[in-house]
């Protein structure tokens, strides 16, 4: 694991930074074409850490017109394949350089506690751009078998300039997500951190252009929803977009393309992830671990967290024990200090609706406190059914509904009974029960006695309300990014009939 430093280190490193104030537009740091700028702030102490660029469809203009001409005359859309790896794999090298200075970055700006900077987004980071970078010489075209007269060739083309459009959960491991495989098909990019979260996303495009990556393929402007989210959204020069957000803004890419051009979108989006845990579950212990991880991990802003605990009534009061005395060693604090693991939420408008469901009559098993700057503790409550409204919605904070349950079968029909199908968990000592449930959850990933989401080698998106149009991660993230082209060739020759 990565060696931590101590709280006073970490607090040195954030007096000493310096941080990205410019958008990067064709190769250069600008700030926004009207002047204005708007207020980055830290999340655990509400002061202003950066005042970067409020840019506006002018802008998005400007580096959609930059990214349309760096595909067209191909510096990097017909660049050999070999090249573009190289120049992916230098840019995660100087990640790698700079994963310190990244790791304090991602946790000022987010509220991310530094013991997950540190010990996953950032190397994770590191790992997803590596592996889509290998992956750009190693994917075949194919060549079908219509007839003995013919020949057709099935190739993949980059699918040319793409809109990246980023959450303010995960700012630089989304961004990886993103831009290894849109890379590595030879697209040119332009990217929209989250308003919230945007210094990652401009620190590592000035490293991409130090790697090599060419003036106008990677261009990031920042700004609101409305003034940069939707003009990428509506522009008629964008090939397509990829949005990871809310279902609700989801819907509204989908409003944008049908209104413009077509573009192709693909959304990853919000989740209602339930965890079943049957009585003939082994090692309890080890299975609250898993519990606790999912539900609290990055204070719960996790689209694929554990928010549904669907527990068998046999079961129910020895695990809600063990989760109680887990959870009690997920300190809340200062995300500087590497001994707590809940942080403060990213924003005082997101932490007022995390903190609303504590303000119902709720039956609270643990927790159910907030402290002053942001923090709401991990919390569990009882409710009655899966009608409730902690069971039905998205709640993106550390609050886990736990719903009883007489059998399997039930437990399956609560689990499926959401408008979401992102990620699900089951825990059994019968495999085959458990892959039985496994196979029945309408979810894009579903873990067997373990809580995650994979890893880079496979695909992750969701079902229903939760996803459209694509996977990220493994080989089919690339899908999205390239558009299948069938040359025929026809092998017939009219004078001569020696073949």
């Amino acid at each position: 694991m990565t060696d931590l430093l101590s709280r006073s280190e970490y607090q040195r490193i954030a007096r000493e930074m310096t941080l990205p104030v410019s958008v990067v537009i064709d190769g250069r740091l600008c700030g926004a074409a009207s002047g204005e700028t708007f207020a980055t702030l830290n999340p655990a102490t509400g002061e202003t850490l950066a005042d970067l660029p409020a840019c506006s469809a002018k802008d998005v203009d400007l580096a959609v017109a930059s990214a349309r001409a760096a595909f067209d005359d191909g510096r990097w859309s017909r660049l050999h394949p070999a090249a573009r790896k190289h120049a992916i794999l230098r840019l995660a090298d100087l990640i790698e350089k700079h994963a310190l200075e990244l790791s304090v970055m991602e946790s000022l700006d987010a509220g991310k506690t530094i013991f997950d900077c540190q010990t996953v987004d950032v190397p994770e980071t590191i790992n997803v751009l590596r592996w889509h970078a290998e992956a750009i010489d190693k994917i075949y075209d194919q060549v079908s078998p219509p007839s003995d007269s013919h020949i057709s060739m099935i190739v993949r083309e980059p699918v040319g300039v793409v809109g990246l459009v980023l959450p303010w959960n995960f700012p630089l491991l989304m961004l990886a997500w993103k831009i290894g495989p849109s890379l590595a098909a030879g697209c040119s990019l332009v990217v929209k951190p989250a308003e919230e979260t945007s210094l990652t996303a401009l620190r590592v495009a000035e490293l991409a252009l130090e790697a090599g990556i060419p003036p106008g393929v990677f261009n990031v402007v920042t700004g609101t929803g409305p003034a940069v989210g939707e003009p990428i959204g509506r522009h008629r020069d964008i090939d397509m977009v990829s949005f990871t957000g809310s279902t609700e803004t989801g819907r509204r890419f989908l409003s944008y393309s049908a209104e413009s051009n077509l573009k192709e979108v693909v959304l990853e989006m919000g989740g209602k992830n339930p965890c079943i845990v049957m009585p003939d579950a082994t090692d309890l212990d080890a299975v609250a671990g898993h519990i606790v991880n999912g539900a609290l991990w990055n204070m719960g802003e996790n689209c694929s967290a554990i928010s549904r605990l669907i527990v068998h009534r046999d079961v129910k009061a020895s695990l809600l024990d063990k989760i109680a005395k887990i959870a009690d060693e997920w300190k809340v604090g200062d995300p500087l200090d590497p001994a707590n693991r809940i942080g403060p939420l990213v924003s005082p408008q997101h932490f007022d609706k995390v903190s609303s469901y504590l303000s119902d009559d709720i039956a609270v098993i643990y927790g159910g406190q907030t402290s002053e700057g942001r923090y709401v503790h991990p919390t569990i409550i009882d409710v009655a059914s899966n009608d409730a409204k902690h069971a039905r919605e998205e709640i993106f904070g550390p609050i886990l509904a736990v719903i009883t349950v007489d059998s399997l079968k039930q437990a399956v029909d609560i689990a499926n009974d959401t408008d979401y199908g992102l990620a699900a968990s089951v825990f059994a000592g019968d495999g085959k029960r458990a892959l039985r449930a496994a196979r029945a959850i309408r979810a894009g990933t579903v873990t067997v006695n373990s809580f995650g989401e994979g890893d880079i080698t496979t695909p992750f998106g969701g079902f229903k309300q939760s996803g459209f149009g694509g996977r990220d991660n493994s080989l089919h993230a690339h899908d999205q990014y390239t558009q299948l082209k069938t040359i025929w060739l026809d092998l017939n020759d009219n004078e001569t009939d020696d073949l």
